[in-house]
């Protein structure tokens, strides 16, 4: 096959990667927010994608789809197949951040908090339901595309997610340094004030709730340290991820926890 031939193809791999991105984030945001009874971007990214997705929504269309009329057998891949890609996904990003994004430790049958019985079941029916319902009528409608609108569309997409990738990242690799910034900023505020900070989560987070109807200047105070020491990326991440925790520092932890409760109290 010459590659002007296959290119195409790969454009509209693209393209579907971006579309089911976009559906993962919808999902994942709508949850979340709904959980928190508060708007969350759910996204790793700041653009509207979920990229974890779009590459399963693309590999199932790309092994699954001659599989079409056995919904049994595509269950079956799709729920380890997806639950594979959680825990890889999981992994290396705790191996680069030295942090955990999710945890589903409080689920039944999970494996290392990674993934869980619960969340295979749920992607091996959405794979059932890409390739037996969406997949179809996606392929169809896409290819009505016109091939210079796809061409400047992928071409734009490449440079965005490249842009938000390294913008997240940049955001991200001082986290540890910008929290323990903040304990600096928060301890010595306590010094002056006579009020005492220690970083038990549950002593701390009471003291918050307290200051919130007592003393609304020392909640200023704090939630202004962090926005000083934590950086955009760093605070939509910690709101983003309410299970977010360090694996390196147990006190990194509270940090968050606390930085958490301090932004959701604004």
């Amino acid at each position: 096959m010459s590659l002007e031939a296959f290119m195409p193809n790969i454009e509209y791999l693209l393209l579907w990667f971006l579309l089911y991105s976009c559906v993962g984030w919808v999902y994942e945001s709508v949850l979340v927010s709904v959980l928190e009874r508060r708007w969350v971007n759910r996204g790793f990214l700041n653009g509207p994608i979920c990229p974890i997705y779009g590459a399963g929504a693309v590999l199932g269309i790309l092994l699954l789809s001659g599989l079409r009329d056995h919904p049994v057998i595509i269950f079956l891949i799709s729920a380890l197949g997806a639950s594979v890609l959680e825990f890889v996904t999981s992994w290396a990003m705790e191996k680069i951040f030295h942090a955990r994004w999710w945890d589903y430790s409080d689920y039944r049958f999970n494996i290392q908090g990674r993934v869980s019985l619960l969340g295979a079941v749920v992607f091996g029916a959405a794979g059932v339901a890409l390739i037996e319902l969406a997949q179809p009528w996606v392929a169809q409608w896409t290819m009505l595309v016109p091939m210079r609108a796809l061409h400047a569309l992928c071409l734009c997409f490449i440079v965005l997610f490249v842009i938000d990738m390294i913008v997240t990242i940049r955001g991200m690799v001082n986290l540890s340094e910008s929290l323990r910034n903040f304990s600096e900023m928060i301890q010595s505020a306590a010094e002056h004030t006579g009020e005492s900070c220690q970083w038990g989560k549950d002593v701390l987070l009471q003291k918050i709730h307290e200051w919130s109807s007592s003393s609304q200047e020392i909640l200023a105070s704090m939630r202004s340290s962090a926005m000083k020491t934590l950086n955009r990326q760093q605070r939509r991440m910690i709101q983003a991820f309410p299970n977010l925790r360090s694996t390196e520092s147990v006190k990194e932890s509270k940090i968050m926890e606390t930085v958490r409760e301090l932004l959701r109290r604004k």
